[in-house]
Order: C-alpha cells, then structure tokens, then sequence
C-alpha cells in the first residue's frame, strides 16, 4: 500500500498589512530623513531646531499617512458594495446574461460552454453565490475586511512613526550637527537596506534588489535635500 503523503501549502496571505507597513515605513525612513539632512545644510550646528523640525513632520507626517490609508480603504470598500448592488440588481434583470458571463469565463480557462452549462446553472440556483462568482472572477474584486479601514490607517501611521525615529535619533544624542547628520546617514541607510531585503523576502521579490532600491531611493533623497538647502542658505 503507497504511504500517504501530506501536502502542507504555504501562501503569503498578509499582503495589504505587509504593503501598509512598507508605505508607512518607506516614508517613515526617508522624509524625515532628508528634511534633517536639508536642515542640517541649512541651520548649521543648531541640534535643537533639527529635533524639533522632525518630530514636527513625524507627527504631521503619519497623521497624513494614516488619513490617507484610511480613505483609500473607505474607498475600496465603497468600490466593492457599489458593484455588488450592480452585480446583484443584474442578476434579476438580465440572467440570461449574466449567465452567458459566466459560461465566457469559463471559456476563457479552456472549459467547453458544455461543461460549464452544469456550473452555470448550479449557481443560477444560488443568487449569493452567483454574485460571489461574478465580483470575483468577472471584476477581479475580493470583499474588503470591515475593519480594513482603521486597520490600514493605524498601521500606516505606526510604521510612519517608528521610521521616522530611526533617523531623528541621532541628532537627539549628540550635540554635534555633522556627526548627528553622519549617524543618522550610516543608521538610515542601514535600516532601508535591512527594510528593502526584509520586504523582498515577505512579498516574494528578489530582497538585494529591495535593498538597493530602497538606499538608492533613500540616500537621493536626503543627498538632494541637503545639497539644495546648503545651495540656498
């Protein structure tokens, strides 16, 4: 007798909370870090100001961020009931439509309008599940989490705030605006390293890749803040 094998499948399935904390720690890392580098270009050996200037953005910052997050939740979940009430009030007008829909889908994976005539009429006979098939097979549409909203919002900000500290922090222990702006370069541009290869190996992406992509981004954008405010002052 053949020994059973168990198939255990393992799925990524956090990816809206894993793509809230890369749009909050992303911005987090690398706005407040280029406006210190820009300041420290601009304000000379004045620590004090530096600090106060970033721990104002952090707070503007992630309360930005996280409205942001929360609007765009509130927006995809009205997305989502606007078409179910569409999907649904069409499956009362024009079910011989709707049906023929459903039987195009299947075509479209190589299944005969045959064979797919015992599926179509099963779900004919169900007018949830109907619906169910057709906002997620005929719009691509997955019913957003209630709580996705304040979710997305919280975890946005958080991610924001606790990026935002990373390259603050140095200027907070020194008095010395040089080699604050010099600790918080080599920590930052560590952190969005370790950030870029972390987020590579969670999404499935090539995590050097990550990595760089995300130094590169992260050390134009300070470079430039700082050079412009040393050009302007």
């Amino acid at each position: 007798m053949p020994l059973a094998i168990h198939h255990h499948e393992h799925h990524f399935t956090s990816g809206n909370f894993v793509r809230d904390i890369v749009i909050g720690m992303s911005d987090g890392l690398t706005v407040p870090f280029a406006l210190a580098a820009g300041l420290s270009g601009a304000v000379g050996n004045n620590n004090r100001l530096i600090v106060i200037g970033g721990l104002a953005e952090i707070a503007a910052g992630s309360i930005a961020m996280g409205l942001g997050g929360y609007l765009a939740a509130r927006g995809d979940a009205e997305h989502y009931d606007l078409e179910r009430l569409r999907e649904e009030r069409e499956v009362v007008e024009i079910p011989e439509e709707e049906k023929a829909e459903i039987s195009r889908i299947f075509q479209s994976y190589e299944v005969t309008e045959q064979e797919a005539a015992h599926v179509v009429e099963g779900l004919a006979r169900n007018p949830k599940a109907w619906v169910d098939f057709m906002m997620k097979f005929e719009l691509g549409l997955e019913e957003p989490d209630p709580k996705r909203a304040i979710t997305s919002a919280a975890t946005i900000a958080f991610a924001y705030i606790a990026g935002g500290f990373i390259p603050l922090s140095p200027y907070m222990l020194t008095s010395n605006t040089a080699h604050g702006l010099m600790m918080s370069a080599v920590l930052t541009l560590c952190a969005l390293g370790i950030f870029g290869f972390a987020k590579g190996r969670f999404t499935g992406t090539s995590p050097v890749r990550g990595a760089v992509q995300t130094v590169v981004i992260g050390g134009l954008a300070a470079g430039a803040a700082f050079l412009l405010a040393k050009w302007i002052s």
